[in-house]
């Protein structure tokens, strides 16, 4: 993928104007003024400040629904939110989880540019998310990468979000990471019953999947040194493919949805 198909950010189709440089995705006015960018209220309760501080670096493991809720709150504000490296990546599921995805910016396949897209994203939009950052990051020169993009995302005034998907490679420790949240734990609601993480219950051979429930755990630096733990109740559905116990919602087919800027 070369760099201008990063710095346009045209999707195909998408009327003149539409979609600008990522220099240029500046948030909104009321959104630039804020020194902390809003998360749902149970995240809220566990963050120390209460939400999003810009300029902080935000590990997030095990969780692709985490992810999507740690975002939705602020997009649905103003803000504008990339996800790098996630090909996989389910709008209608970023959606159904509160994601505005017409302030998503979608990177699928950075390559061997992954640092240089991060870098170039952090520039212009309040969140950037990273996926598959294990090989830029391995050999002696991968912690100091890490730090740049960390110090970008600090002087920028942006909130990088270093993202590890369930059951892939840990990248280990970032680097100088504000906070790291973690899923502990997700418990099924519907077939009749309740289910645990095994899929395992009472009453398992009607019904349909209405939701789930997914522990965190959040721990970090200076007042976020001691763990806080708390539990997120979301929408449900099937798991997602490569990520199992990962759900998702079901489809909608009487509902299109907004679709996020996708590059490359």
């Amino acid at each position: 993928m070369s760099m201008a198909s990063v710095t346009s950010l045209v999707p195909r189709g998408a009327p003149p104007g539409a979609v600008r440089s990522a220099s240029d995705l500046a948030a909104p006015e009321q959104a630039v003024g804020q020194r902390v960018l809003p998360v749902r209220e149970e995240l809220a309760s566990l963050l120390p400040h209460g939400g999003l501080r810009r300029g902080s670096t935000v590990v997030v493991r095990g969780s692709t629904s985490l992810l999507f809720t740690l975002l939705a709150t602020a997009t649905e504000r103003g803000s504008w939110a990339a996800v790098v490296g996630m090909p996989g990546l389910g709008l209608l599921a970023a959606a159904d989880l509160g994601i505005a995805v017409r302030r998503l910016a979608v990177v699928p396949e950075p390559g061997a540019e992954l640092a240089s897209v991060v870098a170039a994203l952090l520039d212009g939009v309040d969140m950037v998310a990273v996926s598959g950052a294990e090989p830029a990051l391995a050999g002696p020169s991968g912690a100091g990468l890490a730090r740049r993009l960390s110090a970008r995302a600090r002087h920028r005034g942006a909130v990088l979000i270093p993202f590890e998907s369930f059951g892939a490679r840990p990248f280990g420790d970032w680097p100088n990471a504000d906070l790291e949240l973690s899923r502990t734990g997700t418990r099924w609601s519907g077939l009749g019953g309740e289910l645990g993480e095994s899929g395992e219950g009472p009453n398992t051979g009607h019904g349909h999947l209405a939701g789930f429930e997914l522990a965190v755990s959040v721990r970090g630096r200076g007042a976020a040194v001691r763990p806080r733990h708390g539990v997120l109740v979301l929408p449900g559905g099937p798991g997602q493919p490569g990520e199992p116990g990962e759900p998702r919602p079901e489809p909608d087919e009487e509902r299109e949805p907004d679709r996020g800027v996708r590059v490359g």
